[in-house]
């Protein structure tokens, strides 16, 4: 053999030592699909890594469905994984749906995984109901605080217990939800009654209430019971809210008053006001007198005899005036 036939059969050997290397790695998985009874083509297998897709998840979720009494074709795993699914939860939620015989298509638990939802997680709450807070202890309050009728407060906490209904996974409310809607049932069923005695006496009729009204509608879960955990008398807002109101009431009739108090004084500086005004108008006129009596001796209308009569009769009034001590009486002289 020349030099170039003895390169050439060189590049051949490695590269077929290379394939076969490579072929290798799936022959294990190939045989431990064909001893289990969940085959698998080993052309696939090869394809696979091409896909860019595991061959070990989609031989493993394949014999683990097969041995558990279901047929999931590759192809279907495979279209799966390359979504960004996770195969191995929706192939475990199938097999626990079978076990407790659950319908759960594929199509279903698969859509759910993609929607980023634990389809696992939810078939084990559907076969074993878990309990849930209300409120959540996450949010720092431990109860649901709500006022009777009479004005007493109660405090209230529940625990609610539910299912997964896989239904209406995709698309249904959270446990957020199912929180807030019975803590608005237990709000509402305390403030209708009547006393909080009655509330006391019967707790479960909260329970009974806030059941009737359907609160799971539109959410992931079915409602299975609510149970009032404690309930704790605390404090008598109706007072509170009467004394608020009573100090309220007392300021605002202080201000009435007040204001009352301010057009009175205002009233009376009017008043004195006008009588000073009045006052000076009547000095004004009393001013004129002298003025008059002057005028009516120059035209000889005032003799002095007339003058001195005024003058008697004058004195005569203010000495009246004094006697009976009435001040308004006495006038000064002209």
């Amino acid at each position: 053999m020349g030099p170039i036939e003895i390169i050439a059969t060189s590049i051949g050997g490695i590269v077929v030592l290379f394939t076969l290397l490579y072929l290798l790695q799936f022959v294990g998985l190939y045989v431990q699909a064909w001893v289990s009874g969940a085959k698998v083509g080993f052309l696939d297998l090869v394809m696979m890594r091409f896909r860019k897709v595991k061959p070990r998840i989609i031989v493993e979720n394949r014999i683990t469905a097969k041995k558990a009494g279901l047929d999931i074709p590759t192809a279907v795993l495979e279209a799966h994984f390359l979504a960004g699914g996770r195969v191995t939860n929706v192939v475990r939620s199938m097999i626990a749906a079978d076990k407790a015989h659950i319908e759960l298509p594929w199509e279903t638990s698969a859509a759910i995984d993609l929607a980023g939802r634990d389809i696992l997680e939810a078939v084990r709450t559907s076969v074993n109901p878990k309990v849930i807070d209300c409120p959540d202890q996450a949010t720092g309050r431990s109860t649901i605080d709500a006022v009777a009728k009479d004005g007493i407060q109660l405090k209230a906490r529940a625990r609610v217990t539910v299912r997964t209904n896989i239904a209406r996974l995709v698309g249904g409310a959270t446990e957020e939800t199912i929180i807030a809607r019975v803590g608005e049932g237990i709000v509402s069923t305390i403030g209708s009654a009547e006393s909080h005695l009655k509330v006391l006496e019967n707790p479960d009729n909260i329970s009974r209430t806030v059941l009737e009204k359907g609160l799971d509608a539109g959410t992931a879960y079915e409602i299975l019971s609510i149970d009032i955990a404690d309930m704790d008398v605390g404090e008598n807002i109706g007072a509170k809210l009467q004394v608020h109101q009573a100090t309220a009431d007392e300021k605002r009739f202080q201000a009435e008053a007040e204001k009352r108090r301010a057009m009175a004084v205002a009233q009376e500086a009017e008043f004195k006001a006008e009588a000073q005004k009045n006052r000076a108008v009547v000095i004004l006129q009393e001013a004129e007198i002298p003025k008059a009596m002057a005028d009516a001796f120059r035209s000889g209308h005032l003799g002095v005899m007339d003058y001195e009569r005024l003058k008697n009769i004058q004195s005569d009034t203010s000495m009246r005036g004094s006697i009976a001590g009435d001040s308004s009486t006495t006038t000064g002289g002209a």
